[in-house]
């Protein structure tokens, strides 16, 4: 029976990358593997198929053969000793990969018995800051965990006077070999977690991890305009990465305290302005605060409760805006309270006059009412 492309049994063109090769042998070697379709010939074919074929196009030589001439040119490597049992990089390493994963092996050791190397986790810190530093800007110190070389075992994790030993399990190499039905894999060493060596008497100061926590001082620049929930990562500056690794990041999650004047909306500012029965009849001039001083706006006659005034200008700058937000001015009609005899008596004398002509003076309350008959009618 003639042998399938092997171009075609993986899915990829002719000119695909080694990084293409390997995506796409990841993908179908997962999808076919014997453990996951334990009842399945067909998968088992399938399995063979792309394991061969990746034997092939994962190594330069044999590619350039299969290339030029097809399966014989693979078929003559073979015979002549070729074989396939795949050079450095070849199958051995994409396997070990691909099934450390289905068997939970830790899948970073790589080859040659190095230890597995992590990158440190990343660190979260919320920051509360005022309306005006975000608006404006500023610099804070903060205070987070950190670790350091413990002063006592200078960062070997043994107890002074010993040493670590080489791990028993692996041998030192980090890595042992677990056989899985037809073939094996490598997984991280149980006992030593990568570092091919064990610590038989640990330091007191550390407990073994050569390292102690302390606390160390950051200062963070929160550029103006941020808003509620933006983040500024400071890079490295997160957990200390294993074995060597690079260490995380730091995420400075900023939050805005309640303000008591304004509220933010974007970068739009809200407030309330409570202005007297007299000023929302006759009009007039009112004073209102703003982030950087203060402003004077005009009150129509017959200003409502409600009513909103805009200055534009007045806002914020977003950090990714080209233009500052306005302030947006919420008038409240303030009823008097604690009215003396003389007051209580022009009101009623005001209300008595009024009466005549309910709907010029109130037209709200007027329409209201009419729309109230209507409905009892």
């Amino acid at each position: 029976m003639s042998k399938k492309d092997y171009y075609d049994v993986l899915g990829v063109n002719r000119d695909a990358s080694d990084d293409d090769i390997k995506k796409a042998y990841r993908k179908l070697a997962m999808k076919y593997h014997p453990d996951r379709n334990p009842d399945s010939k067909d998968a088992e074919e399938h399995f063979k198929e792309v394991k061969a074929a990746y034997e092939i196009l994962s190594e330069p030589q044999k590619r350039a053969a299969y290339d030029q001439y097809g399966h014989a040119g693979v078929d003559q490597q073979a015979g002549m000793g070729g074989g396939f049992g795949g050079g450095a990089g070849g199958f051995a390493d994409a396997f070990s990969d691909i099934f450390g994963d289905i068997f939970g092996g830790g899948g970073g050791g790589g080859r040659g018995g190095r230890s597995n190397v992590y990158r440190g986790a990343d660190l979260r810190y919320n920051m509360e800051i005022s309306l005006e530093e975000a608006a404006r800007g500023v610099e804070k110190q903060i205070k987070i965990p950190s670790h350091e070389e413990c002063e006592t075992c200078h960062g070997s994790g043994a107890k002074p006077g010993t040493e670590s030993k080489t791990c028993h399990t692996c041998g030192g190499a980090g890595q042992v070999r677990v056989s899985q039905g037809f073939f094996s894999i490598q997984q991280t060493c149980p006992t030593c977690h990568g570092s091919g060596k064990y610590i038989p008497d640990p330091c007191r100061t550390c407990h073994g991890a050569g390292r102690v926590q302390t606390h160390k001082t950051l200062a963070v620049k929160i550029p103006a305009g941020v808003d509620e929930g933006d983040r500024i990562r400071l890079s490295g500056e997160g957990e200390p990465g294993v074995n060597g690794g690079p260490p995380g990041d730091l995420y400075v999650v900023v939050h805005l305290k309640a303000h008591g004047v304004f509220q933010r909306e974007g970068n739009d500012l809200h407030c309330e302005m409570p202005i007297s029965i007299t000023v929302a009849a006759l009009g007039g001039e009112i004073e209102i605060p703003t982030l950087d001083n203060k402003a004077r706006i005009s009150i129509p006659t017959g200003t409502q409760t409600g009513q909103v005034f805009r200055l534009r200008g007045k806002g914020i700058k977003g950090v990714r805006s080209a233009i500052t937000g306005d302030l947006m001015c919420h008038v409240v009609v303030e009823t008097p309270v604690s009215l003396t005899s003389r007051q209580k008596e022009l009101l009623k004398e005001f209300e008595e006059i009024s009466a005549g002509e309910p709907g010029k003076h109130n037209p709200r309350a007027k329409s209201f009412m009419d729309k109230v008959k209507d409905f009892f009618a």
